[in-house]
């Protein structure tokens, strides 16, 4: 089952469809980075972007680093 999350960006409101499981995780993750009941700017969804894919990135790098150790 889908479910839309909503999230203003420059003054318009942009509701995406995902699944329902992954909407928890998901609005969660936005109440942490944006002004849910507002207006976020352009510059904020370009910082949240770049945490997200340096936690990305961190979490590659420790993948890595186990794939390594347990091929030792």
């Amino acid at each position: 089952m889908n479910v839309k999350v909503s999230l203003t960006l420059n003054t318009r409101r942009y509701d995406i469809d995902v699944e329902e499981d992954f909407s928890r995780f998901l609005n969660a993750k936005i109440e942490e980075d944006f002004e849910v009941s507002g207006n976020n700017d352009l510059k904020l969804l370009l910082e949240a972007y770049v945490r997200t894919n340096f936690s990305i990135y961190t979490q590659e790098q420790q993948i890595k680093k186990l794939i390594e150790t347990l091929q030792k």
